[in-house]
């Protein structure tokens, strides 16, 4: 999973600076825009923007700005935080996931179209809810684990 995910993410990144690339090279150097180039890096762009946040779940590297974590000077002290932070992380992205599923389905429904390619635009909307449902799952993950060891150190 961890190469898959280090392929996606490198080829994702690799296309979006080549578009960005291409655009640049064609409408300010060549003065010739490519028509609907904006339209097609949309799709990559999102889908490594939320990859990438799937990425960092996974890791357990998402930036945090845990002050209690200088007062509380315990391993265990430290342990109960990190349960409570998932806790709250789930009970947040769930509520959001409720939305994405929502919006997914509305996507779904009308079926929209980008404005000069005509690109179904679900395709870049759907990364949403698969986000989502993705960072939930290692959210729980993480959870079960420092709950874990949360056990495994009352255990001794």
């Amino acid at each position: 999973m961890d190469t898959f995910t280090k392929y996606l993410l490198t080829g994702l990144i690799c296309l979006v600076a080549l578009g960005q690339f291409v655009q640049v090279v064609t409408r300010y150097l060549l003065q010739i825009p490519v028509m609907g180039l904006e339209e097609t890096m949309l799709y990559p762009t999102i889908w490594l923007y939320i990859l990438g946040a799937v990425n960092a779940s996974r890791e357990d590297t998402h930036i945090r700005a845990n002050v209690l974590e200088i007062a509380i000077k315990t391993e265990r002290g430290h342990t109960v935080l990190a349960i409570i932070g998932e806790i709250i992380s789930l009970t947040v992205g769930l509520w959001l996931l409720s939305w994405a599923w929502e919006y997914t389905q509305y996507a779904w429904r009308v079926w929209k179209e980008s404005p000069t390619l005509y690109l179904p635009t679900f395709y870049s909307e759907v990364a949403l809810v698969a986000g989502l449902g993705l960072m939930m799952l290692y959210t729980a993950v993480h959870l079960l684990r420092h709950i874990n060891a949360l056990r495994a150190g009352a255990a001794k």
